[in-house]
């Protein structure tokens, strides 16, 4: 049944993105996703695979121990929106955390917006197939299209697992991918386990780009979402996807600010 929500409604937004991030860590890689300090934990040797999601009424200084602790040995990042306390980015800045990151946080009221083929699908390759992956064979592709234009280039056979673990025959979570002669070119994972549908690792191989083919994913994943009775979409946008996401009707509505800490291991295969 759809719901009276509007693109406005921040918090269900946000929750949606706890809860993706902490079912992909897996119960014994994270916390309660409505917990006033959820951290996960995939393992995965990249800062926006490990984290802490919000901060509520914990100090600051207990918080920032407790996370050190749990993430310890990983590279990992401190999300910042309006589900944490007020004052917290500054915070941890004044305790010598960085920003790493701004993402935009975008959404799309589903049941107003017009989810037909827009202008440039006419670019999209005749042969263009689109269907749910549900073998755990063809996950290692599909984690392949997503992971390098994502900036992660690390321990993708944990990446593998991890999705696994997730579960292929979770209703909650369905994995689009797009083919081009047979050959898995973009992928588009839609969270179905809250209130709002909330996409991820929209990713297209190098040499399919700027041809509709993300477009036409998304597009897609919209409408599952639709039938699923979800009435808002959300995601957080690249800088190079968010003219592609504007197109379709999506709205920025607030951000993320992504911080991190000095005292990390370094990047996987960094130079000494």
């Amino acid at each position: 049944m759809l719901t009276t929500l509007s693109i406005r409604d921040l918090q269900p937004q946000l929750a949606a993105n706890r809860r993706y991030w902490t079912g992909l860590a897996g119960a014994g890689g994270a916390d309660n996703p409505d917990a006033d300090l959820p951290i996960y934990r995939t393992g995965v040797g990249d800062s926006l695979m490990n984290g802490v999601l919000r901060v509520r009424g914990v100090p600051l200084d207990d918080a920032l121990a407790v996370a050190r602790e749990q993430l310890q040995g990983t590279k990992w990042a401190w999300w910042v929106s309006a589900d944490s306390d007020e004052g917290t980015a500054e915070g941890l800045m004044a305790r010598g955390a960085t920003q790493a990151a701004l993402m935009p946080i975008m959404a799309l009221d589903i049941e107003r917006a017009a989810l037909g083929a827009p202008a440039d699908l006419k670019s999209a390759p005749a042969d263009l197939k689109i269907r749910t992956i549900t073998g755990a064979g063809e996950m290692a592709d599909y984690v392949g299209v997503f992971a390098a234009p994502l900036g992660i280039t690390s321990d993708l056979d944990l990446i593998v697992e991890r999705e696994l673990g997730f579960g292929l025959g979770n209703l909650d979570v369905v994995r689009r991918a797009a083919f081009v002669d047979g050959r898995m070119v973009s992928t588009c994972t839609l969270s179905l386990g809250a209130e709002v549908a909330a996409l991820y690792a929209i990713a297209t191989a190098p040499d399919f780009r700027r041809r509709g083919i993300a477009t036409a994913l998304t597009l897609d994943a919209l409408r599952i979402a639709r039938t699923a009775g979800r009435r808002i979409a959300t995601l957080q946008a690249s800088k190079a996807g968010e003219p592609v996401y504007r197109r379709i009707g999506f709205q920025t509505v607030a951000q993320y600010l992504l911080f991190s800490f000095a005292d990390q291991p370094a990047d996987p295969g960094a130079e000494d």
